[in-house]
């Protein structure tokens, strides 16, 4: 099986409450990036996290 492009991007379609959103709006303006990009860097630094956590 191919190995997928990390270039690649997959769109999904993601509902979060008002409150949750306006946090993560705050918190992106905040680290200079889009909505998109801060949520991407979330869960990027989660499933990092989770990794390393299960390495050991």
């Amino acid at each position: 099986m191919a190995k997928p492009n990390d270039g690649e991007k997959k769109q999904i379609l993601l509902r979060l409450s008002k409150s949750l959103y306006d946090d993560v709006s705050r918190w992106a303006e905040d680290d200079f990036r889009s909505i998109n990009g801060q949520i991407e860097y979330l869960l990027t630094q989660a499933v990092n996290k989770r990794k390393n956590k299960n390495d050991k």
